[in-house]
């Protein structure tokens, strides 16, 4: 599309009110349009809407509206092929006609950008969603194929009880979907128009702003034009939704790390997620996990960040209200990238579920033991204390439990029967763990038919 000639002076929308220049280096430390160009589709779909509707306030006639719809559309076209170049100041007013000109009308970049931000926050999200989606699916499959595997669980990084392997990835499961669910509520409520209320007090001229929200796909209105123009809330949501992820995926990144290490062996990731060092040739590191890891911590810092920004300003729209840009631009980088690296990481790694059992050791079923007595109608206090004698006879004698004669048993408690040496059997043990919830095998698949019915919904 060809460009009106410029005037020597950028032309500023609130310029009218001032006689004097701005220093140019206020204007570097005021421009935004280097960060704000991301929203161009948003901002010319809302533009477009927002041009329409004033067709029924008059302000526009029908014929005015096709041309600057058409003008609209082909800068869309050129930004989308990457040939527009806007000028820092002009904010995109690339149409200078007196037609052009009338679709400022009642209309604020307060209510404008904030509009713009809604609307790619929106769209992002259902990106995020699909990313997590996927993650949860690569999960899934593994916790299904993978469901024989027996492993240490970790207590205080003690080991502690046998659970399925399983059981482990659908821990990070069970977070994933409460997230997957925070996610969806905040696509909820992030998808409310304000476009409309213009600067602060509203529109004049009885635009509809019920028909703007149904062509632009928003759910519903911001009722109050201040809060419409002065609201990051819907940010803040996002951000801290974000780092709710994030902290998950760090926690989860930091047990693949350990549980990668040659001290464990359970698992070990792909080369393409993998690097070597410059120095010691035998390495092989875990840089997307750590990465991973380290990033959860940007995302903590852009949302804190942001809140501090805004904790303090004075109702309605402020010039603070800009630095909510970048930091959420910034998140969504980072976690839609994180959580593909995640999927990736894990679809892609090998198990080896001989090292898992190699890790498992008798005292690890004391609990199993206590219970066994428990059985024969002994009170737990009981049976914790008496299993806890034979944890210290094991270690006295340099004698796995396992390994203890029954008369040793029966030197603690004669109540240990011929049957004792049953309890040593890691696959009896998840198997008895068989409530809702536990490391059996169908209280794994259950939680997996829970997961499969999730990532149905919304879908």
């Amino acid at each position: 599309m060809t460009q009106p000639a410029k005037n020597t002076k950028p032309i500023r929308l609130w310029g009218g009110r001032f006689t004097g220049e701005t220093d140019p280096m206020m204007d570097q430390y005021n421009e935004s349009l280097s960060f704000d160009r991301v929203l161009y589709a948003q901002d010319i779909k809302g533009s477009i809407a927002y041009a329409r509707a004033n067709t029924k306030t008059g302000i526009l006639t029908q014929q005015e509206f096709e041309k600057l719809e058409e003008g609209l559309k082909e800068v869309l076209k050129e930004w989308e092929e990457d040939r527009f170049q806007p000028a820092p100041g002009d904010e995109g007013e690339i149409i200078g006609t007196s037609t052009a000109g009338k679709l400022h009308t009642g209309r604020s970049r307060n209510d404008q950008i904030a509009t713009d931000m809604r609307m790619w926050l929106r769209d992002e999200l259902n990106l995020i969603e699909s990313h997590l989606i996927d993650l949860l699916k690569v999960i899934a499959q593994r916790a299904n194929s993978e469901i024989d595997h027996i492993m240490p669980s970790y207590t205080h990084l003690q080991r502690a009880q046998p659970v399925r392997w399983s059981h482990w990835l659908l821990s990070y499961a069970t977070a994933f979907t409460s997230d997957l669910q925070r996610l969806r509520f905040t696509k909820s409520s992030i998808n409310k128009l304000p476009l409309g209320c213009g600067a602060v007090a509203g529109n004049a001229f009885g635009i509809d702003r019920v028909q703007m929200a149904r062509e632009l796909g928003f759910e519903g209105l911001i009722m109050n034009s201040m809060s419409g123009v002065g609201d990051r809330d819907f940010v803040v949501e996002a951000l801290q939704c974000a780092a709710t992820i994030g902290s998950h995926l760090s926690r989860w990144s930091e047990d693949l790390i350990i549980y990668s290490s040659l001290e464990f062996g359970y698992i070990k990731l792909a080369d393409a997620y993998t690097t070597g060092s410059s120095l010691m040739p035998q390495k092989k590191n875990s840089d997307s996990l750590e990465l991973l890891r380290g990033k959860s911590g940007r995302i903590f810092g852009t949302m804190t960040g942001l809140m501090m920004s805004i904790k303090g300003i004075p109702s309605t729209y402020n010039k603070d209200l800009q630095e909510s840009l970048q930091p959420m631009l910034d998140t969504v980088k980072t976690l839609k990238d994180s959580l593909l690296i995640a999927a990736r990481s894990l679809a892609t790694a090998t198990v080896y579920p001989d090292k898992m059992r190699a890790a498992l050791s008798p005292d690890m079923l004391a609990t199993d033991l206590a219970e066994y007595l428990v059985r024969k109608g002994i009170p737990f206090r009981e049976t914790h204390h008496l299993a806890g004698q034979i944890v210290s006879l094991s270690e006295t004698t340099a004698k796995p439990m396992d390994k203890l004669s029954i008369s040793e048993f029966q030197t603690v408690d004669p109540r240990f029967g011929d049957d004792v040496l049953s309890v040593f059997d890691y696959e009896r043990s998840v198997e008895l763990k068989d409530a809702t919830g536990g490391t059996s095998r169908r209280a794994v698949r259950e939680q997996l038919e829970v997961l499969e019915g999730m990532l149905g919904e919304g879908s």
